[in-house]
């Protein structure tokens, strides 16, 4: 399987995020070729600030697989990754991450500032740009559906 693939099973989750009234942004977690973790963005569907798309993926793979710790993982999401969800890919150990399209207002990946070149024990490699367009068209309709309302 390739990159490609991975982020399109993340956006099919982003849709359905987008469909259920939240920001659509959609993640997978990889261990081994399989999905192992899903997730997207469920904030106003349980009205916690933890549930964003990274996070429900990351819980959904430790609860899979019977470990935090996710050393041999790779994590695919929709979105550059927000401080919140940068810190916990740091504390679950994941070494790769890939994101679709890039975040100038919350990103820690890049947009804003980059938490994965601080001097943490572990510093995930970071590959962005896989299907930004589709990524950020996502988005774009989303918010443009809002402002119409």
């Amino acid at each position: 399987m390739d990159h490609e693939f991975y982020m399109a099973q993340a956006l099919a989750l982003a849709k359905e995020a987008a469909a259920a009234g939240e920001v659509p942004v959609g993640c997978v977690i990889v261990v081994g070729g399989e999905i192992v973790g899903r997730g997207r963005n469920r904030r106003e569907e349980k009205q916690e600030v933890f549930s964003h798309a990274e996070m429900e993926a990351i819980t959904d793979a430790n609860h899979r697989l019977g470990s935090w710790r996710l050393e041999d993982a790779s994590l695919y999401v929709t979105l550059e990754p927000c401080p919140m969800c940068a810190g916990a890919i740091l504390n679950a150990r994941i070494p790769k991450v890939f994101y679709g399209a890039r975040d100038e207002v919350m990103g820690a990946c890049g947009g804003v500032l980059n938490l994965f070149m601080e001097n943490f024990p572990v510093r995930p490699a970071l590959v962005g740009g896989i299907l930004a367009e589709e990524c950020r068209a996502v988005l774009r309709e989303f918010f443009a559906g809002l402002r119409k309302d």
